[in-house]
């Protein structure tokens, strides 16, 4: 197990099977640098443009078809003091007769610094107000199949930009391998960020993140995955909004047959009582609904 650093100069703005910029193993360890959504590195010089510049991508020896590539994400390390914002909320979460009321979708821009982000001109009303940094990755995933080439404006099976909260520190994610080396792509960090993203933004930036890949051989998973210390949760990435939650459900009925020994009428019985839902992203292209459950509840099960 080898601990990595890479320094990008390329960034990418699909998710696909782009020559990879470096090869690491099953237990390795990779400290590398995002851009933010703009393309702005941590001297705010432009080196990528929109939409979401990837790091990446990294191939992962021996991974195949059919298999699972796991991320934990050890670190999400703040390496500037601003990040930015749009103002007001995002056209498509509220009344169509609102919508031109709302103010002009300009770019707005927050302070970061000792753990909190505040904004650099704020209204009197939030003069005084601060919030914790909470560094999170917006976008990340592994090439998908048929040698598609798919937007990081966007998210899918593959994972891509799905802006849910709980894919920050501390956090695994996994991914379906669906090509050889499964080429995994990460950016697009958020400082804090809401429920759905519903100002089509989170605090964006730049980061340091340290991130370890473990390998599951012949393992299959539907769509992303996520397990903190607290929950385990299951990600669709589509539209209708009912649609992604579908597909969440269905990956998480599959997981607790298949690794916490539940029947199907079993786990139907424990998903209808502990299930909790989570709007992920209600602004990009594909929508992304989160089926977690807590680890209390997955506790109680006697697996035999």
């Amino acid at each position: 197990m080898t601990t990595h650093k890479f320094q990008p100069t390329t960034y990418f703005h699909t998710i696909g099977t782009h020559e990879p910029v470096m090869e690491i193993s099953d237990g390795d360890t990779v400290i590398t640098e995002t851009l933010d959504a703009h393309g702005f590195d941590k001297a705010l010089k432009l080196c990528g443009s929109d939409t979401n510049p990837m790091t990446g991508p990294f191939l992962v020896r021996g991974a195949e078809p059919g298999d699972v590539m796991a991320v934990k994400i050890a670190r999400i390390g703040m390496n500037r003091a601003t990040g930015w914002t749009r103002a007001g909320l995002a056209h498509s979460v509220i009344e169509p007769s609102r919508i031109a009321h709302m103010p002009d979708r300009n770019k707005v821009l927050w302070n970061i610094g000792n753990g909190q982000t505040s904004l650099q001109n704020p209204p009197a009303t939030l003069a005084d107000w601060a919030i914790d940094v909470i560094p999170m990755i917006g976008c990340f995933g592994v090439a998908p199949a048929f040698d598609e080439a798919i937007s990081t404006v966007t998210s899918g099976r593959h994972g891509g930009n799905m802006d849910y909260r709980l894919f920050g520190e501390g956090c695994e994610a996994q991914f379906p391998v669906s090509v050889p080396g499964a080429l995994f792509f990460l950016g697009d960090v958020h400082a804090c960020q809401g429920d759905g993203e519903i100002a089509g933004t989170g605090v964006e930036t730049s980061a340091e993140v340290e991130f370890t890949v473990r390998l599951i051989k012949q393992k299959h998973i539907g769509w992303p995955r996520g397990e903190t210390a607290d929950c385990i949760f299951t990600i669709g990435n589509v539209r209708p909004l009912e649609q992604a939650l579908q597909h969440a459900t269905s990956d998480m009925l599959d997981w607790l047959q298949s690794d916490y020994g539940l029947d199907l009428t079993g786990a139907s019985h424990f998903m209808g009582q502990a299930v909790r839902y989570d709007i992920a992203n209600v602004f990009n292209p594909a929508y992304s609904v989160a089926c977690r459950i807590e680890k209390s509840w997955l506790a109680n099960i006697d697996r035999g």
